[in-house]
């Protein structure tokens, strides 16, 4: 073999393996942005936990000042009456509506992370595909790339 066919089946060799490695970096890549979707998905999760935890001490507090305050107002917080406790209506209307606040706010902060948390792991889905989708795409391209070396080849060898 001349020189020059070596050259040209080297070069399309070449070629192909650069091709396919490409591909397989370009899907470690995706790899990785896809793991650190998942953990930012992790830390979305224990960022919501840390808010529902201190909105609860913040209805607790606030539940503790407020029946001080009835209190301190002469409301009848808490009274006994026989076997059974009885509470000023409007102090226990205003104490339900609070907790019923509290459980909205808390509904919500599980419903927002659920739903970033669904989004986080579409994209890292889509992240993976585009991955998998470059490599295969290296793949066509290395081939095709190797055919027409092989093509050039019986050309010039003609």
């Amino acid at each position: 073999m001349d020189p020059f066919t070596i050259a040209m089946i080297g070069s399309s060799a070449l070629g192909a393996v650069g091709q396919i490695a490409a591909g397989q970096a370009q899907q470690q890549a995706s790899q990785l942005n896809a793991f650190q979707m998942e953990t930012e998905k992790k830390l979305n999760k224990t960022q919501a936990l840390q808010m529902s935890r201190a909105r609860r001490e913040e209805y607790d507090l606030a539940t503790s000042a407020n029946i001080a305050a009835f209190a301190a107002a002469g409301r009848n917080v808490t009274a006994d009456i026989g076997f059974a406790q009885q509470q000023d209506k409007s102090v226990q209307a205003f104490l339900q509506r609070q907790k019923d606040i509290i459980d909205q706010d808390t509904s919500r902060i599980d419903q927002q992370v659920q739903f970033e948390n669904m989004k986080t792991s579409m994209a890292a889905m889509a992240e993976r595909r585009r991955g998998r989708n470059a490599l295969t795409a290296s793949l066509f391209s290395a081939i095709g790339t190797v055919g027409q070396g092989i093509y050039q080849y019986e050309t010039v060898r003609t």
